[in-house]
């Protein structure tokens, strides 16, 4: 039985989007589905949108989200950019350096397969604009199809701008059969005569990923289902070649929630600015997993292993899938749930000090606490920074809710903050033994119960009637802090 081997070949054209993810992902798990092999391709020949520090960045996500790469370019022990295996390079600029693509495109043109194109980008917009004008779809009208192949090779010769482009077939239908969408057939009247190599003398996408996939052994190609409408021009290029085409895979689209195409062109759903959210991969790629394919079971929590043990096309959708941030909040959460005080708290300082808590001198044994207290209601690392806030800014700056505001204005409220100021006052500073007992003991000397009790104190401090365990909040804040909010809140809720 043929090894898997599956790619994915990202363009180093900005941060990896979120689609990208998915699809690295799926080939990766479809790898480990099957004993096969990944392999990391860069599809560099569009040097117009070429931004330095991509690669890097692409590398480094990868890396972070636990897909590791079998072969092709990676980042080594130290971190630097290089490249592991036989069938290399794995970065195309560098095969068309390598004059890798030459001969094939030679072979084309000789077998009238291909043909010189001179047409000047002028009139190739001018065509384009008419046709929109006349209605039409927008395609090359083939004026230099019919150019002997000796006078185009000698416009080449004598350096004449140009060209390359695929000729194909006339009113000739092209089928291949998609794992997911089942058999697809387009007709060539439709389809346009692809450019093969660039005027700068670089292959387009369309030239470069079959010559790849075929040096490089690819026996699925996983991809986006943009690409559905290009792959009758690579099919035909593997008949032309009598190459055997790899079987097709194309993953259905991942929507925003207005159900437009999630993209980076919306300004959505860049990997890095997830990261930057404070989400854990295991968190993000739980839940890309869950977008747009369902496991044999109910559940909805894997590792990458359990995935990899699950995974295959047949329980792929057809129809795109909503990314839904809350469904990954609520996944992401579960994975905090999960991290040890210690780590949380090394996971939350940063966040916390960017969000101006605190500093970067925090005490070890209150940022532990703080871990402690908002783990259940952490889903995502930056969350601290909304959840903690009024135990740090501001008595003026603070919001209150409208049952907080209640609770406070009552006249057993008021005898709670003269009777808790008097005890904060005896103490040199709060400690846990303090947090422990000092509602006890408020309780005792007022008489006061219940939620009559609770409710004013917790919303006179935190701004909620409601929120997690107040001994934590007491420590947390200490005795200043808590003397000067309740001061506050004496003065200005009566």
């Amino acid at each position: 039985m043929t090894e898997t081997r599956v790619r994915f070949a990202p363009s180093p054209t900005g941060y990896l989007h979120i689609g990208g993810l998915r699809t690295a992902l799926f080939n990766y798990l479809y790898a480990r589905h099957t004993g096969g092999k990944m392999l990391l391709r860069i599809e560099d020949t569009d040097r117009t949108r070429f931004v330095e520090g991509a690669l890097e960045n692409l590398l480094k996500t990868l890396k972070w989200s636990g897909i590791e790469i079998d072969e092709g370019v990676m980042l080594d022990e130290e971190g630097n950019v290089t490249e592991k295996g036989e069938a290399g390079p794995y970065i195309q600029s560098d095969r068309v350096k390598a004059g890798i693509y030459d001969k094939y495109v030679e072979k084309l043109i000789d077998e009238g397969k291909a043909y010189y194109c001179f047409c000047s980008q002028e009139r190739l917009d001018n065509l384009r604009k008419q046709q929109k004008a006349d209605g039409l779809t927008p395609k090359y009208d083939g004026l230099c199809r019919s150019l002997s192949l000796e006078e185009a090779k000698e416009r080449v010769k004598n350096g004449e701008p140009h060209t390359v482009r695929l000729k194909l077939p006339t009113n000739t239908d092209i089928s291949f059969n998609d794992r997911i969408k089942g058999k697809i057939t387009f007709n060539t009247n439709d389809l346009d005569d692809q450019v093969l190599i660039k005027q700068d003398g670089y292959p387009t996408y369309h030239f470069a990923v079959v010559v790849d996939d075929h040096e490089m052994g690819i026996t699925h190609v996983v991809r986006g289902d943009e690409w559905i409408s290009s792959t009758p021009k690579h099919v035909y290029l593997y008949e032309c070649f009598g190459w055997e085409a790899p079987e097709y895979i194309h993953l259905p689209t991942v929507l925003n929630k207005d159900h437009k195409k999630y993209s980076k062109r919306n300004g959505d759903g860049m990997v890095e600015d997830f990261i930057q959210e404070g989400y854990l991969a295991e968190g993000l790629i739980n839940y890309l997993a869950l977008l747009g394919w369902s496991p044999d079971s109910e559940e909805e929590i894997f590792t990458m292993e359990e995935l990899a043990d699950q995974f295959t096309f047949d329980r792929v959708n057809k129809t795109g899938a909503v990314f839904d941030v809350k469904k990954l909040e609520w996944v992401n959460g579960h994975y905090v749930r999960e991290m040890s005080v210690e780590d949380l708290a090394a996971a939350i300082k940063p966040y916390a000090v960017k969000a101006g808590l605190f500093g970067e001198d925090y005490p070890e044994d209150k940022l532990i606490l703080l871990a402690e207290t908002w783990q259940s209601a952490i889903d995502k690392f930056s969350d601290i920074g909304e959840l903690a806030k009024n135990y740090y800014i501001a008595d003026e700056d603070m919001e209150w809710t409208e049952d907080a505001k209640e609770a406070m204005r009552t006249e057993d409220a008021h005898t709670l903050f003269d009777a808790f100021i008097e005890k904060l006052e005896e103490v040199d500073e709060v400690d846990t033994e303090f947090a422990k007992t000092v509602m006890k003991k408020l309780q005792k000397e007022t008489g006061i119960k219940g939620k009559n009790l609770w409710f004013p104190v917790r919303a006179s401090l935190t701004g909620s009637v409601h929120g997690p365990e107040l001994v934590n909040a007491f420590v947390i804040m200490g005795k200043d802090k808590m003397l000067n909010r309740l001061k506050y809140v004496k003065e200005n809720f009566r």
